[in-house]
């Protein structure tokens, strides 16, 4: 690429001849002017100059990546150019505060120094915004296979994701070929539960990612694929990509037919196809006893009525996992059907949500759909069981995905609170911010450390006592997560402060994130429900 001197940029310093300097690359915005979201006067006012530092006070990595390295048209002296994001420069030291002792020099912060620093060993080495694991610390749980799994994934979701997910966002729609990619990849085989179910191994149209054999995969391997995916600070993305697929698709592999299994998991697995699963109604979450659509028994066939509603990915799924009343009142007569999207009497539409966008959040009506008697997915009147089978690991991902969030808004505010400066100093100087990251930190290592502890009994404990050991603490561990991914999406938005009021810009995450929290909240068994239920679970074994 093009080598340029400063002085040479500084010529191209109008409206008809724009040039700019960011961390050592050359960009040509003139034609960009008129398009730049601040305004034309902002870029005409740093023409010919280096930019750097307004740059990263109001802009991500991700828009570097999507907008500016198009428009980029060399480099600055010997300076290398890569199609990753750049660290930010060293921040110029801070003024001095007033009456401050001259013998105690001012320290100064830069996110370089963190991503260079001899504790860095993978990733951009802030300070907790990757597990310990990933820097020096010794860990039982990870082997080589893991490391390698954890570069491929965030390779694939830093190129690939992370960089396109505000625009996805806001177009409220997330690209089938993303849904594709992730497929060939064998993210999708990965984190839905096929890859430790050897009954459809012969029917997986893909390997695992990073050349794991399925004979070594554990749920570890599975823990990284959606911690790494969450890192692109979308909940509206990781849904879209497994939030039906990671709770629909167990139910059809562990109770469904051979032919089921045949005619849904390539398709599904292979990213061509949707599955969903629809069970909340309008009257009817997380009291999935008392449901009230109904399937009644018509010779060869059910006939299904009824409502569902906050279907993800239900607007554009082509199948749906449906639970409905066979039988009498209660759990007792609850049902597992496969229902065609094609089905007369089928239909769904998109819901306008505060969050979660682009990942389909539906309702869907049933009218007089008749269902053939072969979609029943295993027995009669026992659907409430396979529900329950497939909860654990249903809210073992919520867990994963609202942990690794909190990360993000810790990792997010941190990086701003090098470079933001006030006052006259940066802000983590500053006690407040970081007694906020401290209260952030160790929410987020704690729940991560009791996350892993029963990450290693799914691996460990034989299959058939699970339920009944990890139900409770499970339960109290979705509502921790989800209590501390609100806590620090609250606090990281107040250090960003009015640019986490604002869509886009370097608050991106954050001002997403605020929003999707109620999404983990919620969904998978409320807050309160999870902890009365651990509880319960508790008194189980307690002789009163």
């Amino acid at each position: 690429m093009q080598t340029y001197t400063v002085e040479q940029v500084a010529q191209h310093n109008n409206a008809k001849d724009c040039w700019i300097i960011v961390d050592g690359k050359v960009f040509d915005v003139t034609k960009f002017l008129a398009e730049h979201p601040g305004g034309k006067k902002v870029l005409v006012k740093m023409a010919g100059k280096d930019a750097s530092k307004q740059f990263k006070n109001f802009h991500n990595d991700a828009i570097m990546q999507r907008v500016g390295l198009p428009m980029q048209i060399g480099v600055i002296g010997d300076a290398t150019t890569t199609d990753a994001p750049t660290a930010a420069p060293a921040a110029a030291a801070a003024p001095a505060p007033v009456k401050k002792s001259e013998s105690t020099p001012t320290p100064t912060y830069s996110i370089s120094g963190y991503l260079s620093g001899a504790d860095s060993k993978f990733g951009e080495g802030i300070p907790y915004g990757d597990p310990s694991w990933y820097q020096e610390w010794n860990s039982p749980y990870y082997n080589e296979s893991h490391i390698h799994l954890r570069k491929v994934m965030r390779d694939f979701v830093d190129k690939e994701i992370t960089p396109y997910c505000h625009e996805w966002s806001e177009a409220k729609a997330i690209p089938r070929s993303v849904l594709k990619k992730c497929a060939e990849l064998g993210i999708l085989t990965a984190i839905s539960g096929a890859a430790t179910n050897p009954s459809v191994a012969p029917l997986l149209p893909y390997g695992l990612p990073a050349g794991l054999t399925l004979d070594k995969f554990d749920i570890f391997h599975e823990f990284i694929c959606v911690d790494e995916l969450s890192r692109c600070g979308s909940g509206g993305l990781v849904w879209a990509v497994e939030g039906g697929l990671a709770i629909a698709l167990p139910p059809v592999i562990n109770f469904g037919s051979e032919e089921m299994k045949k005619t849904v998991v390539p398709g599904v697995l292979s990213g061509e196809k949707i599955i969903s699963l629809a069970i909340t109604e309008p009257s009817a979450g997380s009291d999935v006893a008392s449901l009230a659509t109904t399937a009644v028994d018509a010779g060869d066939h059910f006939v299904l009525n009824g409502e569902k509603k906050w279907i993800t990915q239900g607007a554009y799924a082509d199948y749906y996992v449906v639970a409905c009343r066979t039988g009498g009142a209660g759990m007792a007569g609850i049902s597992l059907l496969l229902v065609p999207r094609t089905l007369e009497g089928v239909n769904a539409r998109a819901m306008d949500c505060q969050g979660m966008w682009g990942s389909g959040t539906s309702f869907i009506t049933f009218e007089d759909a008749k269902v053939p008697k072969s979609n029943l997915i295993g027995k009669l009147n026992e659907g409430f069981k396979y529900i329950m089978t497939n909860f654990n690991h249903e809210r073992l991902g919520i867990v994963m995905q609202a942990n690794r969030m909190a990360r993000v808004c810790i990792e997010e505010a941190f990086k701003h609170s090098l470079k933001r400066e006030t006052f006259g100093v940066p802000l983590i100087q500053h006690p407040v911010i970081r007694n906020k990251f401290g209260h952030c930190i160790r929410q987020v290592e704690a729940t991560h450390a009791w996350l892993e502890s029963i990450l290693f009994q799914v691996k460990t404990l034989p299959h058939e006592s699970q339920a009944k050991v990890l139900g409770g603490p499970i339960a109290l561990l979705k509502a921790q997560s989800t209590q501390t991914f609100e806590y620090c999406a609250r606090e990281a938005a107040q250090i960003f402060g009015g640019l986490a009021y604002t869509r886009g810009g370097v608050a991106e995450k954050v001002e997403r994130l605020y929003r999707e929290v109620r999404a983990y909240a919620i969904p998978g068994g409320s807050e309160e429900i999870m902890i009365d239920l651990g509880v319960r679970q508790s008194l189980k074994k307690v002789k009163l």
